[in-house]
Order: C-alpha cells, then structure tokens, then sequence
C-alpha cells in the first residue's frame, strides 16, 4: 500500500479499488472543488443539450484585464503627433503591410500565424461592466452588480461547460488560471457551470500542485475500501425511498466527479512541473511578481499560466481562460510597458503561437488575446492612458483563422474606428462557431425569462 497522499491519488490499484464505491469516496469529503464539490458543480448538467462537435476543439483565452493600450501593442500610429503616437516607434512583421510595435520583436517573427483587429469597440469605460459585455456579449447592470466574480448573464466558458461538459468526462470543460475573474461566472446557470479554479498560481515560485486533486487528511485506501459496503447499504435504502429517483441523479454526479478528481488523465495535464525546462524557459521564468510603487502597477510573471493553458487544451480542456492581468497603466504607462508588460507577453504570446503550431494544435485550438476595452489615444499627464472602449485591438490565431491579416482599423489618431467596425459580439460568436456550439440555444433567467446565448453578432468571416 502506497504511504504517501502522492502515490496513493496516482496508484492505478486505488483506481481500480474504488471504482465501485465512487459515492462513498466523494461523500467522504475526501475531495472538493474551491469549497464546493465537484458532484454539485456537475449537478445541473443533467439538462445539457448535447452539441455535434468534434472532440478535439479548444479556447485559450488570453484575458489582459485593464485593457492594454492599442497604440502599445497592436495599433501603433507612429505617424500621429507626439502626444498621441507615444514613447515607442512601430515595427514591420512577417506579414507584408502589417505593423506592430517596436517592442514586440518576437511576435513580429510570428505574425503570419496570428492575425489582429483594429476595430472592436463598445461604449462601456467600466472595468468590472467592461468585463462582463466581453465575456458573455450582454451588456452589464449596475457596477455594484458586476463586481467580483458575479455574472449578470453566464459567461462563455459556462456556455461552453453547459454545452461540452458531457463530450469529456475525465476533465472539466472550463477552467480558470488561477481563479475565476470579473465576468466568468455562470449566473442564471448554476454554480454547476463555474470555472474548475486551478487555484495553485504557476506564477508562484516552486513546485506546482493544484490543490483540488488531494486526498484529505486521514483519508486512506484502508478506510475507502472499508466504507464500500457501509455507503452501499445506506445508498440502497436511501434509493429505495427516493420515488423522484433524484437519488439515481445524484449518483451520476458523484460517478463523473469521481472520474474527474482521479482521472490520470487530468492528473497528468494540469502537472506543469512535468514540463522540460527548456519550453518553460521558452515561455519565460520570470521573477514571481514585480511589486508596484506608487507611480507605476506590478506585473506578475504570469508566463507560467499561458504553458499551463497549452498543456489543458492538449489534453482535452474547452476553453481555459488565463489571467493575464493588469494592464491598466494611467500612470508612467510607458515605464510599466518597456519594463514589464510588453518584454513578458512579446516572449510568452510568441512561445504559445509557435508551440501550437509544432504540436500540430493550432488547428484545433483558438487563442484569443484581448482586455475589456482600450486606452485614450492621447497620453495624459503623468505618461499614462485611460480607459477607452470606443476603439480598441485585439489579436487572434488558431482555429481556422489566417494569420497575416488586420481586421478592420482605426483613424489616424487610435480615436475611432475606421474601417469595418467590430463588435465584441462578434469575436464571441466566431469563438463559439469554432466549438460547435448553439448560440440560439435558450437560458432562463432567475425570473423564468429566457435568453440566447448571445444577444446579436455574427462570426467574423475575414478571419478565414
């Protein structure tokens, strides 16, 4: 018998031991979710409508909360006047025609595989009301509603584990790196559709363990297997008085929790220490965070949370959101860029691009790189720029999507779109056609009413 908590989660033998008593194991407290267990996260997938798609279908969303500056990254004007063009200078790319900002050398060697929109645009200057009209397509209620983790229609990984859950049962079809965010939760759909938080931060220093895949304390394969018939008894009983059969429900959910929790499978994805050090090296060590002064924001090393995202979708993930945050720069936003931002998602943005290419992954994995909205087109006075929804950018690659193009752009200043206006909307409804989902599909509110996954918006076709 294996001594260690370690080996005895990852003992084949334990596996096979319990698969008959998988409600006793679960029920034990032996294993939950962020404080909740997995068997009540999965309870409501009962009613899921099955989509036709291919098993193989992944997202990554890249998330940049704050809302990084168009004019820093993929929009430079640098033909604007000074006040507007910035600190930096633009750069070409290896798509012809198509420029970037001279920071971001190793995306530049990259760009025929990932492709740009100049465009997108909304009217909320809001953070947490930002987050939520690019996570679910709706716009938001008040501020106080929207803030936290709090949803005021579900965000499109719950659509996505709403409508995929059932295709993978060994792993969850939504996951969020490190915890949930502003916007990502599942609302009117239940906290059966929340995000598995891997909790453990990869950008952390030393050995990765997500928490979640851990025996409690005193829990043994001894005192499982001597609990088999005890839960069994009690099941029985239980079940015979269950005239709603909602018993035989709750089993199911146990069994899927069970298969999830001791999946090698899923033990084996989310062990980035697994990694050889070379792609992790690739991807970027970085210090774990570089902490704020009063005049500029820290910038966590969040390199390590992209990596993670790959190795999930490889193994079956849906979608992953990985929390890139915070690029919110109002003051010295310049300094923050050059000594922060901008070196640490030139390397890691470029290593994810071209490690899904040379797994053969990026067919079937969409990567979107975006933030809430963009910031003013001219600097303010302390170096910095504010928050902006009227124009802003974001960068695409995967899935089917051209690399070497720019959709759509912005006049000459980064004030206003231009040239084919992009809505939020419609990045939602070209990510959920890649993953086969049904966005006519109907969810009822707390009050009964329902509503489409998405309100309007159709997918954007130049991309392909």
């Amino acid at each position: 018998m294996a001594n260690s908590k370690k080996e005895l989660i990852g003992c084949d033998d334990f596996h096979r031991a319990l698969r008959m008593d998988r409600r006793g194991f679960v029920r034990s407290g032996a294993l939950s979710l962020a404080g909740l267990t997995l068997p009540k996260l999965l309870q409501m997938e009962a009613t899921a409508n099955p989509a036709k798609v291919s098993r193989d279908k992944s997202v990554i969303i890249l998330w940049m909360r704050g809302g990084p500056s168009q004019h820093e990254t993929w929009d430079p004007k640098p033909f604007a006047p000074a006040e507007y063009r910035g600190a930096f200078s633009a750069m070409p790319t290896k798509a012809p025609g198509i420029q970037i900002c001279d920071l971001l050398p190793m995306c530049a060697k990259v760009m025929d595989k990932f492709s740009v929109i100049r465009s997108l645009h909304h009217t909320d200057a809001g953070h947490s009301t930002g987050d939520q009209i690019l996570f679910t397509g709706y716009p938001s209620g008040p501020p106080s509603e929207a803030e936290g983790a709090g949803n005021i229609r579900p965000s499109c990984g719950s659509i996505v584990a709403r409508q995929l859950q059932h295709l993978n049962t060994q792993l969850p079809a939504y996951v969020a790196i490190p915890r949930i965010v502003p916007g990502t939760g599942p609302a009117y759909l239940g906290k059966a559709y929340s995000p598995f938080e891997t909790q453990a931060d990869p950008a952390i220093d030393g050995p990765f363990n997500v928490p979640n895949f851990k025996l409690a304390d005193g829990i043994d394969l001894h005192r499982m297997v001597e609990r088999r018939s005890l839960m069994g008894s009690f099941d029985n009983i239980r079940r015979d008085i269950d005239a709603s059969k909602q018993m035989e429900t709750f089993d199911r959910f146990h069994e899927r929790a069970f298969d999830i929790l001791t999946s090698s499978k899923a033990r084996s994805a989310f062990d980035l220490d697994a990694e050889p050090r070379a792609v992790r090296e690739r991807y970027g060590f970085m210090p774990r965070y570089e902490a704020p002064t009063p005049d500029r924001c820290g910038v966590p090393a969040w390199s390590q949370r992209i990596l993670l995202a790959r190795r999930l979708v490889e193994a079956g993930v849906r979608l992953v959101t990985v929390d890139v945050r915070w690029w919110d720069t109002h003051v010295k936003g310049y300094e923050s860029m050059r000594d922060g931002f901008l070196p640490r998602w030139d390397k890691a943005y470029s290593a994810l691009i071209e490690d899904l290419h040379q797994r053969g992954m990026l067919d079937s994995t969409m990567v979107i790189a975006w933030g809430e909205f963009g910031r003013t087109p001219k600097v303010n006075s302390t170096g910095g720029r504010d928050h902006y929804p009227n124009v802003f950018s974001a960068a695409m690659a995967g899935g089917g999507i051209k690399g070497g193009r720019a959709i759509g752009s912005s006049d000459a200043l980064g004030a206003e779109p231009s040239d084919r206006p992009v809505k939020p909307q419609e990045v939602l409804a070209t990510m959920y056609r890649h993953l086969g989902i049904d966005t006519s599909a109907q969810y009822a509110d707390h009050a009964g009413r329902p509503h489409p996954v998405l309100p309007f918006g159709a997918p954007i076709t130049e991309l392909f």
